[in-house]
């Protein structure tokens, strides 16, 4: 698409996390050609002229990492002038989250083009893209503390420790583990599986499951 000095365009960019290794992690792709050529940056693409903001960043979804029905959520409009050499661009930026195991094997494999970053330790990136990240890391963690959104990152059975940990990576602090579960206990956002995970030398521990996957519940 050209760009006109006297034209403005939008587009989307999306901030994808998931939790690896115990940390944090954002998708970044390698733009093949200027303006940051051979630079890291957030998945995005320009808005089609008949084409919704939402639909804008599955999309975006679906062509760079592959994945769709997972949750995603607007979080700011970037414009300031000159953000983009081309033009005047505004994105609306977006995150969304997923576990490893919503995640194809090819994604998760780093590749010349595509990689994953720790948030704390990201490189420099192509336009205000560093900017982004840390804004959305920012929102995620405040959500934490008004609804049920880590149960984003969990796969289909967990332990309660699974999702403290995700808690703690996401907050970047250790939690008191008597707290946290009565606070778990007040939410009634998972339930028991009835089964048990079995793993190493530590005592067996309950396996529970999200009583309505891909909600978002506000706590009240």
């Amino acid at each position: 698409m050209a760009f006109s000095a006297h034209s403005q365009t939008v587009s989307t960019d999306v901030v994808l996390f998931t939790i690896r290794d115990d940390r944090l992690m954002v998708l970044l792709v390698r733009r093949p050609r200027e303006p940051f050529g051979g630079y890291w940056a957030l998945p995005g693409g320009l808005v089609h002229e008949q084409e919704d903001l939402d639909d804008c960043a599955a999309r975006v979804l679906q062509a760079k990492a592959a994945v769709s029905g997972i949750y995603l959520e607007q979080l700011y409009s970037f414009g300031r002038p000159g953000r983009d050499p081309r033009g005047r661009v505004i994105t609306v930026t977006y995150y969304a989250l997923a576990p490893t195991n919503r995640l194809g094997e090819t994604v998760m494999k780093d590749s010349d083009d595509r990689c994953w970053a720790p948030v704390d330790q990201l490189p420099a990136l192509a336009f205000d893209h560093n900017e982004i990240v840390p804004l959305a890391h920012q929102r995620l963690a405040a959500k934490l503390e008004y609804s049920t959104i880590a149960l984003q990152f969990m796969g289909e059975r967990f332990t309660l420790s699974e999702l403290q940990t995700v808690y703690e990576v996401i907050l970047g602090e250790s939690l008191d583990k008597r707290n946290f579960r009565r606070r778990l206990q007040g939410l009634r956002c998972i339930e028991e599986t009835g089964e048990w995970f079995r793993g190493g030398s530590h005592r067996p521990a309950r396996l529970y499951r999200v009583r309505q996957p891909g909600r978002v519940d506000i706590i009240k």
